[in-house]
């Protein structure tokens, strides 16, 4: 395995807040490129706020912002911007995800820039894009999520359902990262720039692909189900008698077979008038999920495992946060490695999709203006 890594020569410049942005810019920076952070002086990125739950500091910006330089900069002031636009005229990519309109009246949109820098790579990353209607509405990651319809088609049937992560800044940043990686390539071929529009809804309203169509030409949504299935039946997560619960899904009558005869031992279950097919297991599912939690009440998970694994049934725990920590099969791979911060060790997950031509780079999470003084040095600039 080589030292070296694809975007060693690569140095990214990132004005950049919150989740979307700087999930891009992490990925670029485990790649090897040089990501330079640039933050208010004093309370930096209000993620940086957001808890304290990492050790002291946020769970959110631990996550995001290793491996980066954070530069201290008040931008409104000109010989701040000074420094900025130095730095910008040295580097290959330009990331932000600042408000709407913000970097145009600097002076640092991607027409502005490219005028004079023609192969600087910008990418501006925003809840509804560059143009439109709702170029200039406030765009917070919950937000994007009903505008997208994942709340419509996410929850019970009682009640509809935000995801329990930022999904929509994380769609945002992806797609930003492998835009811009898709950029490095074509300048390589062309020796130009390009201007990246990233908008959430759009990468959002992509992942909805499955319900949009489903629902082509006025057909009706499909339905909450929670954890459970529109169809499928049984298939969701069921609570065991040790307090813990097991997902499981059984696909077809052979598995709905060796279902009834190993994992509820009741063989005779299979030839009930009421479950016999998907369709009546569906109708009738709650009488089936009273028979099966009657099952299970007297079992512990790793039993109801075993006995699923036995009949060849797909099945899963349903983790808690802390079963995640110490997943085995995570231990086994050597998932976990350790990051620098102001607060000591900090436990990171390598980047997924293992490489076998070079190593991750996984530095430290830097404190607000940590780099400023050495960058400006690089620069021969004083403030």
């Amino acid at each position: 395995m080589t030292s070296s890594r694809p975007l060693d020569h690569i140095t990214v410049v990132s004005l950049e807040q919150a989740i979307a942005a700087p999930l891009c810019t992490r990925h670029l920076a485990d790649l090897g490129a040089r990501v330079i952070k640039v933050e208010r002086p004093g309370s930096g990125d209000f993620a940086r706020d957001y808890d304290q739950r990492a050790r002291g500091q946020a769970s959110h910006f631990v996550w995001v912002n290793r491996s980066k330089e954070s530069l201290a900069l008040d931008i409104k002031q000109p010989s701040h911007l000074a420094a900025l636009r130095a730095l910008i005229a040295r580097a290959d990519v330009l990331v932000q995800n600042l408000a709407p309109g913000a970097t145009a009246r600097l002076g640092l949109d991607a027409a502005s820039l490219q005028a004079a820098q023609p192969s600087l790579i910008v990418c501006d990353i925003s809840g509804y894009g560059q143009d439109g209607p709702y170029r200039d509405r406030k765009a917070y990651d919950l937000l994007i999520q009903g505008e997208a319809g994942l709340i419509s088609v996410t929850g019970t049937e009682q009640e509809p359902s935000k995801a329990g992560n930022s999904i929509a800044d994380i769609a945002a940043g992806m797609y930003a990262y492998s835009a811009i990686l898709a950029a490095l390539i074509q300048r390589g071929k062309t020796g130009k720039g390009s201007h990246i529009d990233v908008s959430m809804l759009e990468c959002l309203v992509e992942w909805m692909g499955y319900p949009l169509y489903y629902t082509l030409d006025g057909a009706s949504p499909p339905p909450r189900t929670g954890a459970s299935h529109a169809t499928i039946q049984p298939y969701g997560p069921f609570p065991v008698g040790d307090g813990g619960a097991v997902i499981l899904g059984v696909q077809n009558e052979r598995e709905w077979l060796r279902f009834c005869d190993v994992v509820l031992a009741q063989p005779a279950l299979a030839q009930d008038a009421r479950f016999a097919g998907v369709a009546l297991r569906h109708d009738n599912r709650r009488q089936l999920r009273d028979v099966i939690d009657s099952v299970f009440a007297s079992l512990s998970t790793r039993q109801v495992i075993e006995r699923l694994d036995q009949a060849q049934i797909a099945n899963a725990r349903m983790n808690s946060m802390k079963d995640v920590w110490a997943h085995p099969q995570l231990q086994a791979r050597a998932r976990w490695t350790e990051v620098d911060s102001m607060d000591g060790k900090l436990p990171a997950l390598w980047p997924p999709a293992l490489q076998s031509s070079f190593p991750y780079h996984m530095g430290a999470v830097p404190r607000v203006g940590q780099h400023t003084q050495a960058i400006l040095h690089e620069l021969g600039m004083k403030l």
